[in-house]
């Protein structure tokens, strides 16, 4: 694993309960755990190449911030991973670096640049990888690379051999990916390629209940290697990949 990954632990947030709807459950902060993946064994005994994030990061996952967003907020819950990553590593923010966005703060983000209606602010729609490149614009003046892979099976091994080793070598931030019939979000920290195939490191944002320590974490599955052959083979698929390589 990156020698540059702190140890996991966990971090506190401060909401400030910004942007909190009317009903609406936020604590004023929550512990959230850290850098979830390390001590996770490499998924191929002999792999030819292994690329991973650098830096570090906290997990967001369903109702992690008292705000039950169970069957609609996974995007949501990754953007604000990717959002971490942004806090911690994105050394252009300097002193302007601001937590993560909440919920309510993304919906509002969307309306206000006119990509959504009034009526997606405190509503329970979910958002993709457009709408995540377009926060992470918004709120930290990050462009990102979208990449649409037509279908899963040997052009997802194509994208992971190439643009997602590629990705995290020179940028080295987190991945968002989603798709069709695989709808659900999911957080990409790294991808190990052997003779076999590829495999993606996965942070899965759709964990409910309290907060887990990262072995406990990875003991359950919220935060695993899967072989890209094990992913829907008749699902188009997404990335969202945040331009974060220092400016030459």
């Amino acid at each position: 694993m990156d020698k540059k990954v702190e140890e996991a632990g966990s971090e506190g947030i401060d909401w400030g309960r910004r942007g909190a709807a009317e009903g609406e459950v936020l604590k004023n902060s929550t512990t959230l755990s850290k850098n979830v993946h390390t001590c996770l064994p490499y998924p191929l005994t002999d792999p030819v190449k292994c690329s991973l994030i650098k830096g570090d990061y906290l997990y967001f996952h369903y109702g992690c911030d008292g705000q039950d967003d169970r069957g609609w907020g996974c995007g949501y819950r990754t953007v604000q991973t990717m959002a971490s990553w942004l806090c911690h590593n994105w050394f252009p923010l300097k002193d302007k670096r601001r937590p993560p966005p909440s919920l309510p703060e993304i919906q509002q983000a969307l309306v206000a640049m006119g990509d959504k209606p009034g009526s997606f602010s405190s509503s329970r729609e979910w958002i993709g990888t457009f709408e995540a490149s377009l926060v992470l614009d918004y709120f930290y003046d990050v462009p990102c690379k979208l990449v649409h892979v037509r279908g899963g099976g040997a052009e997802l091994e194509q994208v992971a051999m190439g643009e997602l080793h590629q990705h995290f070598e020179k940028h080295g931030s987190p991945v968002m990916m989603g798709g069709d019939r695989d709808n659900s979000s999911k957080g990409i920290l790294g991808v190990c390629t052997g003779d076999s195939g590829s495999c993606l490191l996965v942070v899965d944002p759709h964990y409910y209940g309290c907060q887990l320590g990262r072995t406990e974490l990875q003991r359950r599955g919220w935060v695993a290697w899967k072989r890209v052959s094990s992913l829907d083979q008749s699902s188009f698929y997404n990335l969202c990949m945040p331009q974060t390589a220092p400016q030459k």
